[in-house]
């Protein structure tokens, strides 16, 4: 699923921020993009809706050029989390290398987001992913409102899955960033085992994630 072109020593990586409505995902990658240098990073596109914060998807591109001349654009995506833009979820996720899902952490929303959990493996399965080799990282956002689920609940619920969980509040910057890192280690992890970055192309999965994690100022 992955669009790589060996000849031109070219790798198209796509990140997808997924998450019931209003979870958080624009700002996260809102976050992202302040946070991140300038260097490499390309303009945040927000596509706005009366009802939805984002009707089709959130594009964040970074860059990376490896020593021998090997390049990787990062892509990073939203999708709208209302039911309704369920297609657009789906094209969305098409060629997806690896998953952020942004969970609410108030505590009447833990229906929600499971209810989402399971579109997201339902969809990924339309598109040809299966969600157990797919990179996955959990973040419960919105860690700073005062009626939310306990971090032990969290654990308690989500922790048998496996899957690496971030604690985050994107309003305030935290977990963001995390998130982010762990997600991209991930992708990298799993993309050099197809195509051995490092082996044949000399991309250390240090160098690459640093890259691409990079703060500002």
């Amino acid at each position: 699923m992955i669009e790589f072109d060996e000849q031109a020593k070219k790798l198209v990586v796509k990140l997808v921020y997924y998450g019931p409505a209003l979870s958080g995902k624009t700002t996260n990658l809102l976050c992202l993009h302040d946070q991140l240098c300038n260097e490499g990073r390309g303009d945040l596109m927000v596509l706005d809706t009366v009802d939805d914060r984002t009707i089709f998807f959130d594009l964040l591109p970074l860059f990376y050029v490896a020593p021998s001349g090997f390049r990787i654009k990062l892509k990073v995506f939203t999708v709208p989390g209302q039911v309704r833009h369920d297609a657009t979820r789906k094209a969305v996720l098409q060629r997806a290398d690896g998953i952020v899902f942004v969970a609410d952490s108030q505590k009447g929303k833990m229906g929600t987001n499971a209810e989402s959990f399971a579109n997201l493996e339902n969809n990924l399965s339309m598109v040809g992913l299966d969600i157990d080799k797919l990179p996955l990282v959990i973040q419960f956002n919105k860690r700073d409102l005062p009626d939310i689920i306990s971090e032990d609940e969290v654990n308690a619920t989500w922790g048998p899955t496996g899957l690496p969980l971030v604690m985050a509040s994107s309003l305030q910057g935290a977990g963001v960033l995390e998130a982010y890192r762990r997600i991209v280690a991930l992708a990298f992890d799993a993309l050099d085992a197809r195509l051995e970055l490092t082996a044949r192309y000399g991309v250390e999965r240090a160098d690459f994630v640093s890259s691409v994690s990079r703060i500002s100022g």
